[in-house]
């Protein structure tokens, strides 16, 4: 009988330590003991594919789907919105006061995957990934939104645009996990819209993702994911994209010279050229949305 030999494309997964505590202190005590050679599981929807590849291969795997204080809801009270750590991208999108008060939000965790992944990909992991390509960051950048951190040493807040700061990588200390989503109410003299652009119609990563935001004070800001090693804005502030006035062709112009500021590269996905033509015909359907949407709550 022959011998099977065996196949070298497949990677076996590296034996871990499996742990699922159901409360902070247990899960920090659980971190102290593991780190740094651990992973957090939340939804789980990239954690194990990595696992599964062999790019990643921690001693331990830590569920912290059972914790208590870190349940996933969604919750407005006073001037702002509050989102658990482990709310999936489906309650997300289907949730009244995201629907009415932070569209673009809504529009971009709609793009996120199937409505399978949706159901179980959580907003704090989609964070904690840092992809470029990530659709949830760049609205959350354009509604100002901030980021708790938590540790046994106690919590803090970063700005989203301080928690990202490379690609697959962020801000927290080695012992430190996201607690929560922080977003301010949006003043009511402002509208936003969000767009993407992908190889094809379905489930695919955005060759680019840009929301818009636009006020009755004339400044426009556009949030860019997929065209840099981070999410950024850029902001136009003379009032050039609101006005009724100006012709197309000139805000054409605008949006172009804003886009230079992107750092597009060539992908499976894309080229940087196109990606960085592309972002002019995404940043003008946005913005028109956004400005349709403004003279509606006006």
């Amino acid at each position: 009988m022959p011998r099977i030999q065996p196949n070298p494309t497949i990677t076996l997964m590296r034996t871990f330590s499996y742990l699922r505590p159901t409360n902070l202190s247990t899960l920090f005590a659980m971190i102290q003991k593991s780190a740094p050679d651990y992973r957090l599981l939340a939804g789980g929807t990239d954690l194990l594919v990595r696992l599964k590849s062999g790019k990643f291969s921690p001693n331990t795997i830590i569920d912290i789907k059972g914790v208590t204080e870190l349940q996933s809801g969604i919750n407005m009270e006073g001037s702002t919105l509050t989102i658990g750590a482990l709310t999936n991208m489906a309650t997300l999108e289907s949730e009244k006061s995201i629907l009415e008060t932070y569209p673009a939000l809504a529009e971009a965790v709609h793009n996120v995957g199937s409505i399978q992944i949706r159901n179980r990909a959580s907003i704090a992991g989609n964070l904690c990934n840092a992809s470029p390509a990530a659709d949830s960051a760049p609205a959350l950048l354009i509604y100002d939104a901030r980021v708790t951190c938590i540790s046994a040493r106690g919590e803090r807040q970063l700005p989203l645009a301080e928690f990202i700061v490379g690609p697959g990588k962020t801000a927290l200390a080695v012992d430190e996990l996201v607690k929560e989503i922080i977003l301010p109410i949006p003043a009511a003299n402002q509208a936003a819209a969000f767009t993407r652009l992908t190889r094809r119609k379905g489930v695919d990563l955005a060759t680019i993702s840009l929301c818009c935001q636009v006020n009755t004070s004339g400044i426009t800001r556009f949030a860019l994911g997929a065209v840099g090693p981070v999410p950024f804005i850029v902001e136009e502030k003379e009032g050039i994209l609101t006005s009724g006035t100006v012709s197309l062709e000139d805000k054409k112009a605008c949006i172009s010279e804003l886009m230079e500021k992107a750092t597009p590269i060539s992908d499976v996905r894309a080229s940087k050229e196109y990606r960085q033509a592309m972002l002019t015909v995404l940043g003008l359907r946005a913005l028109s949305t956004a400005l349709e949407r403004l003279k509606a709550i006006q």
